[in-house]
């Protein structure tokens, strides 16, 4: 089921198109990677889900209906322009930005205190946002955005000015809140996290859709059709084999080979080729492209 249905959104400033006819849905309970270089459209097409500008055409649909202005204000939303009022206290702005999102006063208040307890920045709770360093203020941004526990999170880079220890920490905490129910929808270049975090992924490029899916699908449907062979003994033998010897490294005895499998032929063909020339295996696994290889040939070939 999903939660977002974006449907044939297009949007153009002047004479730029912004997005072209772009559709995708963003299923429920899951981590959604939206992908794309700068200037791609990802950040126009989070601001029409928020309905911070809105589409020339196409619609948005929320829960199996048009999004409205409530519903938006369910919606925990990161941008990637950060922005604090310099000279409030944190947890006086905090429990501002928890209250506009319709928590009472009170509530705000022991929940924010939770959490700063939690990243272990209680003790700045009554300091100015300008005595905070830029991973702090980052910090309290995120917690102002999930405090009022919303079903969909929509995380703009959310890893930008972390260092890794923290980043860890917003990874993990982006990970719990799954596991507690939550949709998160994470804007991001960093490939890894994708690879870590994400189920599916939406890629644009110039305005359109590239391609949308599970990560998983995604970068076995881009392999080659290698893996990678670490055995012992002699050098091998591909001749009369269902797969070709791309490369083969011996480090005393012990070799690390790349094979090419044949077309029609599978894993289970290789091995017992293999098994049948008396090659000792210590390892043998599926050479899977890494998401950033894939989003470097997709945005390079568009």
């Amino acid at each position: 089921m999903s939660i977002i249905s974006c449907r044939d959104v297009r949007k153009t400033f002047g004479q730029k198109v912004a997005l072209d006819n772009v559709s995708i849905e963003i299923p429920e309970g899951k981590i959604f990677g939206l992908l794309g270089p700068n200037g791609a459209g990802k950040t126009t097409l989070i601001r029409i889900i928020n309905r911070i500008t809105m589409p020339d055409s196409g619609e948005i649909i929320f829960n199996g209906h048009p999004i409205t202005q409530t519903d938006v204000e369910r919606i925990g939303y990161l941008p990637e322009e950060r922005g604090l009022y310099r000279k409030m206290k944190v947890g006086e702005q905090a429990v501002y930005f928890a209250r506009l999102k319709g928590m009472s006063a009170h509530d705000a208040q022991q929940e924010l205190k939770k959490w700063f307890v939690h990243f272990g920045i209680q003790q700045w709770w009554n300091k100015k946002v300008e005595e905070l360093s830029k991973g702090m203020a980052q910090k309290v941004q995120f917690i102002t955005t999930v405090v009022h526990k919303p079903k969909l999170l929509i995380l703009d880079e959310p890893f930008s000015g972390f260092d890794p220890v923290n980043a860890q920490l917003i990874r993990d905490e982006i990970l719990r809140l799954k596991d507690e129910g939550a949709t998160i929808v994470l804007s991001t270049h960093n490939m890894e996290s994708v690879e870590e975090l994400c189920d599916e992924i939406a890629l644009i490029n110039k305005s359109r859709l590239v391609i949308t899916g599970g990560v998983d699908e995604i970068r076995h449907k881009y392999g080659n059709n290698n893996v990678e062979l670490v055995y012992t003994g002699n050098a091998l033998d591909a001749s009369g084999s269902p797969f070709k010897v791309i490369s083969d490294e011996d480090q005393m005895g012990r070799h690390t080979a790349v094979l090419s499998i044949g077309e029609g032929a599978d894993t289970s063909a290789v091995l017992s080729d293999l098994l049948a020339k008396g090659v000792t295996i210590n390892s043998f696994r599926e050479l899977v492209p890494r998401m950033n290889d894939i989003f470097i040939k997709l945005v390079t070939e568009e």
